[in-house]
């Protein structure tokens, strides 16, 4: 126990891991904040938060399962010359939901939704009921990267626990972000749709890196950063 509190590599895997769980974290917020947005304003942050720790007890439950998270991959079914495992149905039905909510999304935002409408149209019980879906789907992506980059179940939960605490803070912050600027709201539509797309790729096993998609969005938000900006002080 002490040689492993003492090793350098712990502690340098936990905020490698720490790090990573965030950014793959970052399509759980998106999607949290565009859902709760939809509910009358004193339900917002308890939807966040109790989304949040559906994740968080999510991921600790799959990591502690490792043997039926490891089952989810042998093969169930062929289709074609593609077999399916348990995984693949998950993903494909996950990457299909995403896929649908992202579309909706971009259209009532786009078409100018008001915001009175906006809230009539979810209960407070519909949206745990997607966020909980979606945890599913982003809790077993999360869980099958840290079994892959660290070895010991107490540092992938210790750094689970750690994303999903950051990620309570953060999400009220990108919420009112989103909220006061819709291009950017637009920009994270557009960013889960992408998502759902190579969550619908992966179950068919075309597994294509997500650090494409991530450094894409950067580079949009940055740009879209500099256009508020700019209009800001054109305003001014």
């Amino acid at each position: 126990m002490t040689e492993f509190l003492l090793d350098p590599n712990t502690y340098l895997s936990l905020i490698t891991l720490t790090a990573l769980e965030i950014i793959l974290g970052i399509d759980n917020i998106l999607f949290i904040s565009i859902v709760c947005s939809k509910l009358p304003a004193h339900q917002q942050e308890t939807a966040r938060k109790l989304g949040l720790s559906l994740a968080l007890f999510g991921r600790l439950a799959l990591l502690f399962s490792l043997s039926w998270l490891l089952s989810l991959n042998k093969p169930l079914f062929q289709v074609l010359d593609h077999w399916f495992s348990g995984r693949d149905l998950v993903l494909g039905i996950g990457g299909l939901f995403l896929l649908y909510k992202a579309t909706q999304e971009i259209f009532q935002t786009v078409e100018g939704i008001t915001e009175d409408r906006k809230v009539k149209v979810m209960s407070f019980g519909s949206a745990i009921a997607q966020i909980l879906v979606l945890d599913i789907v982003f809790s077993l992506d999360s869980v099958i990267t840290a079994i892959g980059l660290a070895s010991q179940i107490s540092i992938m939960a210790i750094a689970i626990f750690i994303s999903i605490v950051i990620m309570v803070f953060a999400s009220r912050h990108v919420s009112a972000f989103l909220d006061k600027n819709p291009s950017m709201k637009v920009l994270g539509l557009s960013f889960l749709l992408l998502i759902s797309v190579l969550l619908l790729a992966d179950s068919f096993g075309q597994h294509v890196s997500r650090t494409y998609v991530y450094f894409a969005l950067g580079f949009s938000a940055f740009v879209e950063l500099m256009n508020l900006r700019a209009r800001n002080k054109a305003q001014g």
